[in-house]
């Protein structure tokens, strides 16, 4: 199983990690961390060492009740970031975590070659246009509403069901579009109950059947941290707990803040897989 990513095939056969470069004041656990050239370049390159194969630059906060942020100021927060990683580490796959087609289309013409849309084409109507245009590998992950009302449509019958045909939807325009590079996330926290993200959790080797691969991204979410009565600061070993089950389920792109520790996760994994 590979991705392409302009012209850089990405095995998966062995799963890959996605280290989290959040360039917000706002994010969930890191806003604001990052806040001039050297801080950003420092956490980049701890990144690459410890083993990242993709970098993903987020400029909008997801997280519940997000604060809303205009087009022209995510992509002047995200453009300069790009320019910054390829001018410094210029063999850097980036991507880009937006749901904006004309953020998108700024962050690939300055050198991302993935886009991360938590909304999979849903609050854009053009973002198949730019990803098809632009031939890059493109992430789409399951959710309801937006940012600002995804918490309150947590309704439903089936929700792995529910999910698999949203998927199957999703993946059937992405390709009558031309889109070839597809990549899946369930979502874990977007417009779902702590129950439920453990209900899709423990079904998760279902999403397989749609023969594409799987993006698991649960770094130090509230699922973990409030399940075990502690804080995202403490977040990290309930972390790798998940990241290496989602191993178990067919995850083959961890994306995390720690890299260093879902790097482990991966070798013990392969180590296990290669004694069968």
């Amino acid at each position: 199983m590979t991705i392409n990513c302009k012209g850089i095939l990405v095995d998966l056969s062995s799963p890959k990690v996605m280290g989290i470069l959040n360039v917000t004041p706002n994010s969930f656990f890191d806003g604001g961390k990052y806040k001039n050239e050297i801080e950003i370049l420092a956490q980049v390159e701890k990144m690459l060492l410890d083993g990242a194969t993709f970098i993903d630059i987020g400029a909008y906060s997801s997280k519940p009740n997000a604060e809303f942020v205009s087009v022209q100021e995510e992509v002047s927060r995200v453009v300069p970031v790009v320019n910054l990683i390829l001018k410094h580490f210029p063999e850097t796959i980036i991507s880009i975590d937006t749901f904006r087609s004309e953020v998108a289309k700024a962050s690939i013409e300055s050198g991302a070659t993935i886009i991360n849309d938590i909304a999979a084409g849903n609050l854009d109507d053009r973002m198949f246009e730019i990803i098809a245009k632009y031939n890059v590998a493109y992430i789409m992950m399951h959710m309801r509403g937006n940012p600002q009302t995804m918490q309150t449509l947590t309704d439903y019958d089936d929700i792995i069901k529910e999910m698999l045909f949203y998927f199957s939807e999703k993946v059937a325009e992405a390709r009558r579009f031309g889109i070839n590079d597809l990549i899946i996330d369930p979502g874990f926290g977007f417009a779902k109950t702590t129950a439920q993200n453990y209900e899709i959790f423990q079904k998760m080797e279902l999403f397989n059947m749609l023969e594409l691969p799987l993006l698991v991204g649960i770094s130090r979410k509230s699922m973990i941290y409030k399940t075990l009565g502690t804080t995202i600061e403490n977040a990290l070993n309930g972390t790798t707990v998940l990241n290496t089950l989602a191993l178990t389920k067919g995850a083959k792109i961890l994306r995390v803040h720690d890299v260093k520790e879902a790097m482990e996760c991966i070798t013990l994994f392969n180590k296990i897989n290669l004694q069968r």
